[in-house]
């Protein structure tokens, strides 16, 4: 097929995690002319087959990044200094369907306000599925929801083990470590199953939940494949409300794990769902203990990094 007849894909973030997944996994497949979209173009420039300026806080860069577009796939970055998740979604829906985008696919996490019946407060999840319905009412040909997991890689990064008072290598967080709750994956597989639901919209574009899960882990599994691995580290259960004061951001991480704790990071069964994902990926997401053995550095490491 030549590429001026392929159907173009736009792609927002695509320098971050998942939009650059996103881009990576339609590129390898060939079936999609891809247009990377990034506030800085000239330093992306061999991205994609079009490399295009778009800021979702600058709605009026919208209407030229989607122009032309058969799909595109949005996210938006919760910790990105004053994002106002929201109203970039709405914008976002506006531009593409304008645009006439015959298929948006949304990059969502599940409701924990609902799901705890009111009881947790997790804005970097809520404010994602709260754009759900904005989805669903906008009147587009065919939409998917991708759901991101817990990501392996921030367990090197932001969630990374840390010298405790013991001298131990390792993690003290608020959650029991032995409750399996945690619906985990490699967060550069995402993209498979994005590109998937734009090849079969037949199977993933009528508002199907596609979560990315690799594994299903306690904190305690986590702790044992790292040291079955060679790795030494601990784990300590600390109280939510000492947790919650410790940093910014520290209470809303420890509602978050209070939410894994009791209802899982997913929030429900969603064995049928993970399986149609994994169909649409083309095959299973990797397994934690896989990852780890290639991904997580040695203790030496972290430990002088410590």
């Amino acid at each position: 097929m030549s590429s001026t007849s392929k159907k173009l894909i736009a792609v927002i973030g695509a320098t971050g995690l998942q939009g650059g997944s996103v881009v990576r996994a339609l590129q390898a497949r060939g079936q999609f002319k891809v247009r990377a979209l990034t506030r800085n173009p000239d330093k992306h420039r061999g991205l994609a087959d079009e490399v295009v300026a778009a800021d979702l806080n600058r709605p009026e860069t919208l209407e030229a990044a989607f122009k032309g577009a058969h799909g595109v796939f949005l996210v938006t970055n919760f910790w990105e200094e004053g994002a106002d998740e929201l109203k970039q979604a709405i914008a976002a829906i506006r531009a593409a369907k304008d645009a006439g985008v015959k298929h948006l696919v949304w990059s969502t996490l599940p409701d924990v306000e609902t799901i705890s019946g009111g009881k947790l407060h997790v804005p970097h999840f809520t404010g994602k599925a709260r754009v759900d319905r904005l989805v669903r009412e906008a009147g587009f040909a065919n939409y998917t929801f991708v759901v991101a997991p817990m990501y392996y890689q921030g367990l090197t990064g932001a969630l990374a083990p840390q010298k405790q008072a013991d001298g131990s290598l390792g993690w003290a967080l608020p959650i029991d470590p032995s409750v399996r709750g945690i619906h985990m994956g490699d967060i550069g597989e995402i993209g498979n199953i994005v590109a998937g639901a734009f090849a079969n919209p037949d199977k993933a574009g009528h508002g199907e939940y596609l979560p990315l899960v690799g594994d299903f882990l306690s904190f305690n599994d986590i702790v044992d494949t790292l040291n079955r691995q060679g790795h030494k580290l601990s784990f300590r259960q600390v109280p939510a409300e000492i947790f919650a004061n410790s940093f910014p951001m520290a209470a809303e991480i420890a509602a978050t794990f209070a939410h894994f704790e009791a209802h899982t990071y997913l929030g429900s069964d969603w064995s049928d769902r993970i399986a149609l994902a994994n169909k649409i990926a083309g095959g299973p997401a990797t397994r934690f203990s896989t990852w780890a053995r290639t991904n997580f550095p040695v203790a030496a490491a972290l430990s002088s990094a410590a």
